[in-house]
């Protein structure tokens, strides 16, 4: 193993900057060279790349973003497009390719490993934490933190009114933001994807709540939610509600953006440095994590198209403090 090449995909998550540093440190170190592959897996196949060194990644540790870029890319999702990708890797004489995404990211770089035995490496980072494999993703407590302070205002803003907010948080197929911004924020009703959501038992706990209180009311709405979003939810929820003064807000890409907080920064530094550790030890086609605050590999197989598991005690805990 003497060359790897690293690459950012999917959606940004703050963070990701902070990986690629431990990454091209760590290899250099090892006595490794490094290519950065801009733009994701479009760049690796138009042979968007270049060498770096350790001084290349200076400062970018407390940004968020990612300053290779990411794309989305069909025709990596060809065998003929994965072709042109390999092709990129064995032209240059790059032995790996350390990719740093979510499971997306992942499915590409296992096909890349099965149909031409590249070694890839994954490093979980999405703001969703759904990956199989590792207790949190880079960039999820950031964006918990971007979202609590959001709601916060809107609570603010709430209060001042006695309004109803509906707010939407990111999770499409995830709840994990919508579960734990909703316990910090203090909102009375969260609405996970998870699970199927009967209008009436939402109808019956708004006005459960808002017949004990004569105070605001914030409800938590992933975006994924059965009810499809907050949006969709209002309409059905205005005809019965239609004395309260309902408001409905998006958070959005905020979430995605914003300077990675100190946690996500030392999560995605000790992921940077495993992914070159394991493949100077020999190993291949695997995501690194951290699991019970250790670190763990996981086949890349096993990390897409499976739920991760809600934090059921979480979830009576929102119950219990509505």
């Amino acid at each position: 193993m003497k060359t790897i090449a690293v690459l950012t995909s999917g959606g940004d998550s703050p963070g990701m900057n902070a990986a690629l540093r431990a990454v091209v440190r760590t290899a250099y170190s090892l006595d490794f060279e490094v290519y950065a592959i801009s733009h994701g897996y479009k760049g690796l196949i138009e042979g968007n790349m270049k060498k770096v060194t350790s001084n290349d990644v200076s400062n970018v540790i407390q940004r968020g973003g990612t300053v290779l870029k990411s794309a989305r890319c069909e025709e990596f999702r060809t065998e003929e497009g994965r072709a042109k990708a390999a092709k990129v890797l064995q032209n240059n004489n790059i032995d790996a390719l350390v990719a740093i995404g979510g499971d997306g990211t992942f499915q590409g770089a296992a096909l890349l490993s099965k149909e031409h035995n590249i070694n890839v490496v994954g490093i979980p980072a999405t703001i969703d934490n759904d990956l199989v494999g590792t207790d949190e993703t880079i960039g999820y407590d950031t964006a918990l933190n971007t979202a609590m302070e959001a709601i916060d205002k809107i609570r603010d803003t709430a209060d001042a009114h006695d309004r109803l907010f509906l707010v939407e948080v990111m999770g499409r197929d995830a709840g994990f933001i919508a579960l734990e911004t909703g316990i910090a924020g203090g909102a009375e009703l969260i609405l996970l994807p998870e699970f199927l959501t009967d209008i009436d038992d939402v109808k019956k706990s708004l006005n459960e709540v808002l017949s004990a209180q004569r105070r605001s009311s914030l409800v938590i709405v992933a975006e994924g939610d059965e009810t499809g979003g907050a949006i969709k939810l209002s309409e059905q929820l205005q005809p019965e509600f239609s004395k309260y003064e309902m408001r409905v807000c998006i958070l959005g890409h905020i979430q995605r953006g914003g300077n990675p907080t100190a946690r996500d920064r030392v999560l995605a530094s000790r992921l940077g440095s495993a992914a070159v550790k394991v493949l100077a030890e020999g190993h291949s086609d695997v995501m690194v994590g951290i699991v019970n605050s250790k670190m763990k590999i996981t086949p890349l197989k096993m990390t897409f198209g499976k739920k991760k598991d809600i934090n059921f005690d979480l979830l009576e805990l929102s119950k219990i403090l509505r």
